[in-house]
């Protein structure tokens, strides 16, 4: 049956990749946040979907938002944050989640159920990209990290290419990543996703793409456009106000980074010890 109601204390769990933890909302809500590992992973409010509590999941809900997408593909589950928020508003919409921790699956779906609509296939998110027909999917979220990293064959232009084939002409692909001082690797990413599609845009908090700190960025791309005023007002809105880059902003933003292959990939930069506490 799932949580109907927080507890006061977390549960923990041995998966494949480690240890992961619902640790509850102490506020009064019925919402849990999953560490894996000690770094935080999801937030899931189990009374309200609709409740976004991490900012970059906020970004990929605009993205939801705006293009109503009725066949999505996740490409790294956690705790099947975005996907709950996408069955209940599009509750119509065919979902489909890869997650490759096997343990972190059962984990969740003893733990927190997620809705009867939604797929979830155990495996690498490139393999099951490989598999996926053309023209398959409206929106590819690509949300995956081993630990607080994402890994190095998730990053290259071959794999960005393989998710552009698995799209609808007019599909979205996005993609949430994690970078730091320099920006090296959000710029290359930046590089690597153009490479690939006409149409992009980058978001993150201001702060985050000045170098000042550790934090996310969300890339949206796709072949015949995307809605860039009303993103760029709904990111403006958020808690955590964002900036959104494209365009020139965003040629800027890249300079002369390179375009990431398969032989010159390599994991995504480590974040801060400490950031989240642990």
């Amino acid at each position: 049956m799932g949580r109907q109601r927080p507890d006061t204390e977390a549960i923990t769990e041995s998966i494949d990749s480690g240890v992961a933890e619902l640790v509850p909302d102490l506020g009064g809500r019925n919402s849990w946040t999953l560490r894996v590992n000690g770094t935080p992973q999801s937030h899931v409010d189990l009374d309200d979907p609709t409740y976004l509590e991490f900012e970059y999941v906020r970004r990929l809900g605009h993205i939801v938002d705006l293009t109503a997408p009725s066949r999505v593909l996740h490409l790294g589950g956690g705790a099947l944050t975005l996907a709950r928020y996408v069955a209940d508003l599009l509750p119509r919409a065919s979902q489909q989640v890869a997650e490759i921790d096997a343990g972190l699956i059962a984990f969740i779906r003893r733990e927190l159920p997620p809705p009867s609509r939604v797929r979830i296939t155990t495996g690498d998110a490139r393999a099951v990209l490989v598999k996926a027909r053309p023209g398959s999917f409206d929106l590819i979220v690509s949300d995956c990290f081993a630990g607080a990293r994402t890994p190095a064959h998730l990053t290259s232009v071959e794999f960005v290419r393989q998710a552009s084939a698995a799209l609808a002409d007019d599909g979205i692909y996005a993609a949430n990543i994690g970078d730091g001082n320099g920006l090296q690797f959000a710029r290359s990413q930046c590089a690597t996703v153009r490479a690939v599609f006409e149409h992009v845009c980058v978001m993150a908090e201001p702060g985050v793409f000045r170098g000042r700190r550790f934090g996310n960025f969300v890339i949206m791309a796709s072949h015949t456009g995307l809605p860039m005023q009303q993103l760029t007002r709904a990111t403006a809105s958020d808690p955590f106000q964002g900036r959104v880059e494209h365009g020139t902003g965003l040629t800027k933003f890249i300079g002369g980074a390179p375009v990431t292959t398969d032989a010159t990939a390599t994991l995504s930069p480590a974040p801060p010890s400490g950031l989240w506490g642990t």
